[in-house]
C-alpha cells in the first residue's frame, strides 16, 4: 500500500511541475511583433514623462522593467524579427533603459539619456512603418 501511495504522490507532483510549467507566459505582449513593439514604446514613453516627485513613479519604472523583461523574454531569439532594423534599434533603447534602472535605482533618468530614447523610438516606429 506504501508502495501504491509514493507512486501516486510522484504521479500528482509530475502533473503539477508540468501544468505550471507549460501554463501560458504570464505577460501581456500578444506575440504580434509590431502591436507588442508599439505598446513596449508608449509604456517606456510614459514612465519617462513622470515627474521625478510623482508619488507612483517606482510602481511604473518596476512595470517598465518587467514589460521590457517580458519583450526581450519573448523576441530575443525569434530569428523572424532578431535582424530587423526596429528590433535592433529598439533593443538598443531598452538595454539603455534597463542599464540605467538598474544601476542608478534611485536616481532620476537624465535628460540626455530621455533625448536619446526618445529617438530611437522615433526610429523603431518608423522602422515598423516601414516594415523593418
Amino acid at each position: 500500500m506504501k508502495r501504491y501511495w509514493s507512486r501516486l504522490l510522484a504521479l500528482v507532483l509530475v502533473a503539477v511541475i508540468s501544468l505550471t510549467g507549460c501554463s501560458g507566459s504570464p505577460d501581456n505582449l500578444t506575440g504580434d511583433y509590431q502591436q507588442d513593439s508599439l505598446a513596449i514604446v508608449n509604456v517606456l514613453r510614459n514612465a519617462l514623462a513622470l515627474p521625478d516627485d510623482a508619488a507612483d513613479k517606482a510602481a511604473v519604472q518596476g512595470e517598465a522593467r518587467k514589460k521590457i523583461n517580458e519583450f526581450a523574454a519573448r523576441y530575443q531569439r525569434n530569428s523572424s524579427v532578431s535582424g530587423l532594423s526596429s528590433f535592433t534599434t529598439m533593443r538598443t533603447a531598452l538595454n539603455s533603459l534597463a542599464g540605467h534602472y538598474s544601476s542608478y535605482p534611485n536616481r532620476p533618468v537624465p535628460e540626455k539619456l530621455k533625448n536619446r530614447l526618445e529617438q530611437e523610438f522615433k526610429q523603431v516606429e518608423a522602422a515598423l512603418r516601414r516594415g523593418a
